[in-house]
């Protein structure tokens, strides 16, 4: 249940995350609801993750390392960012890091 609870709270976040680029620095107020709602359900689907059992170093690394890749790669396509080799690199060592902590 613990891994459900986590794919929530991923997915959540990259939703909040996404929407807060949306805002166009809380210029476009319409998306600022979306954020604040996801983010909230984000740190609660994580806290559930945490009840069920999984480590926090193991819950957080992957909340956060999936979180930036997801939040890259749609950023890229979404609003055609910057997404250059040694951002990707960056993001690969970031997910070799948590699995490292992960396997530890």
């Amino acid at each position: 249940m613990s891994w459900l609870y986590l794919s929530s709270a991923i997915v959540a976040e990259v939703i909040a995350t996404l929407s807060l680029r949306a805002t166009e620095g809380f210029q476009k107020k319409l998306w600022i609801i979306p954020m604040a709602v996801f983010y909230a359900v984000a740190f609660f689907c994580l806290a559930l993750t945490l009840v069920a059992g999984m480590p926090v170093a193991i819950a957080y690394g992957i909340w956060s390392a999936v979180g930036v890749a997801l939040i890259a790669l749609l950023a890229r396509v979404i609003w055609k960012e910057k997404l250059t080799p040694r951002m990707v690199l960056g993001l690969v060592l970031i997910m070799v890091g948590v699995i490292l902590v992960e396997v530890g």
